[in-house]
């Protein structure tokens, strides 16, 4: 099973959802994929929600799962389970009620802050970090009730050291690289990646290039990543996503227009590379070259994953 923790198509309702079949050579799996991030209330985000779901009923191959059993189900038979994930608290609109109606939409993963500060802690592009706020810590205790994982991706490390310590289950970086490997400020320390490691939580190495290195989206860089996350945290505590942008033009054209959500270490070195789906199903075959063995192999492309999913994804009395 290949478990993509983290993949955005266009954050429109008339996304082209077809694009997933791209996994479908590595013979079943999940991917997560993004319904809202920063500028998105919860109108738009029940919007988006809507209409993936509708369109998703509607493609051969694609199916929502509600379960680790349905994703064991669809993946056996070669097709590709989808969940969804939010980045940032603003799709919930200050409502903590909300996170059960979206959990009950097929969200299981969620990022409290994406890059900048907002009601519930620090980004990573914050020159001051605060930490998780009263309102955050309130958030994550609703998450860990109703089955939704806290995912430390774009969160100041202050604040996803705070998120690890009040979590009562795991959590993950859905989608962030090592620091130790290449020092950009959307990757993570190995600290950072240590606390999630002690919740039971993953770190999900991803294949956006200015994260791997200077604009490098290959197998190679991403490699170098999951071997040093593996040599800190262990096999256990290690899986992988793409991060890749289906509408990477649309997003090349939000870092120019959105300031306000980036600083310049996104186009530092050019145009952003991300890894496709026809490269990322090849992670296996690359970590055999490496010498890695299957069991190794099959942890890190999903079955790490999976447990957090099967340790989280149940509501808590």
């Amino acid at each position: 099973m290949l478990w993509d923790q983290h993949a955005c198509a266009e954050l429109v309702e008339t996304a082209d959802l077809s694009e997933l079949h791209r996994y479908r050579p590595a013979g079943g799996g999940l991917v997560s994929l993004n319904v809202g991030y920063a500028p998105h209330g919860p109108e738009v985000t029940a919007s988006l929600l809507r209409a993936f779901r509708a369109q998703i009923d509607g493609i051969d191959g694609l199916e929502l799962a509600a379960s680790v059993a349905d994703v064991d189900r669809i993946a056996a038979a070669g097709d590709t389970a989808v969940v969804f994930d939010l980045e940032d608290a603003a799709p919930l609109g200050g409502d903590l009620d909300a996170v059960a109606t979206l959990v009950a939409q097929g969200v299981r993963t969620l990022g409290p802050v994406y890059n900048y500060a907002n009601a519930a802690g620090g980004g990573c592009l914050d020159t001051v970090d605060p930490g998780l706020s009263r309102w955050g810590r309130d958030l994550i205790a609703e998450m860990n009730r109703h089955g939704m994982v806290p995912d430390g991706s774009h969160v100041g490390a202050r604040t996803t050291f705070d998120m690890c310590a009040a979590s009562t289950r795991p959590v993950v970086f859905s989608h962030s690289c090592m620091r130790a490997v290449w020092d950009h400020p959307r990757n993570i320390t190995d600290d950072q990646a240590r606390a999630a490691a002690d919740t039971g939580g993953v770190v999900g190495v991803t294949g956006v290039g200015i994260f791997l290195g200077p604009n490098t989206p290959t197998l190679e860089a991403m490699v170098r990543h999951i071997e040093h996350a593996v040599e800190v945290v262990g096999i256990r505590h290690v899986g992988v996503s793409t991060d890749f942008s289906f509408d990477w033009e649309t997003f090349r054209d939000a870092l120019a227009d959105s300031p306000g959500l980036y600083d310049a270490s996104y186009t530092a070195w050019g145009p952003v590379e991300w890894m496709p789906p026809e490269t990322f199903v090849g992670l296996g075959a690359a970590l055999r070259d490496r010498g890695w063995d299957d069991t190794d192999i099959q942890a890190v492309l999903g079955g790490n994953f999976r447990r957090v999913a099967l340790d989280s994804w149940e509501p808590q009395p």
